[in-house]
């Protein structure tokens, strides 16, 4: 998933919950669309995190490091905005221990989506780097292996 999708996600169930606090609804109804917002804002964070080192493979065939850092800087910008609306809106109808509520829930969700879904693309790209590595060594070898050949038939040695 890249950052832009994380941020659409983030907004589409971000005007949901707009819409579902703007009609009164209590913070049990709005569950479904805080949990996709908190998904989508979880996965963002995560994103970001592994732009911080990223794989082997995605270093070598992304885009500018500018262009990366820009993108994710103003896509942050407005998750924070967002998260910020949704605290007010909650605290704001609900107190400030329905927010609370809310962050230990987010804290629980994110370590679960870390433990499952994170670690499985961990894993992934492991395998990947593991992947073009062992290609580019049987490549080099068998290039190595080519010149010393031709090396040795060119001085006479076979």
């Amino acid at each position: 998933m890249d950052p832009v999708s994380c941020v659409m996600m983030a907004t589409g169930a971000f005007k949901g919950l707009k819409s579902a606090i703007a009609a009164g609804k209590d913070l049990q109804d709005m569950t479904g669309q805080l949990s996709n917002w908190g998904k989508a804002f979880s996965d963002f964070t995560n994103i970001e995190e592994r732009e911080k080192n990223p794989p082997f493979w995605k270093k070598t065939f992304k885009g500018s490091d500018e262009e990366t850092a820009l993108e994710i800087f103003a896509n942050k910008k407005k998750m924070e905005q967002m998260r910020a609306e949704i605290k007010d809106h909650i605290s704001w109808n609900y107190g400030p221990s329905a927010w609370k509520e809310v962050l230990a829930i987010e804290a629980r969700m994110r370590k679960q989506r870390k433990d499952e879904l994170y670690r499985k693309q961990e894993q992934v790209d492991a395998a990947i780097n593991f992947a073009i590595g062992a290609f580019i060594f049987v490549i080099s070898g068998g290039l190595l292996f080519i010149a010393f050949y031709f090396l040795g038939k060119w001085q006479g040695r076979w």
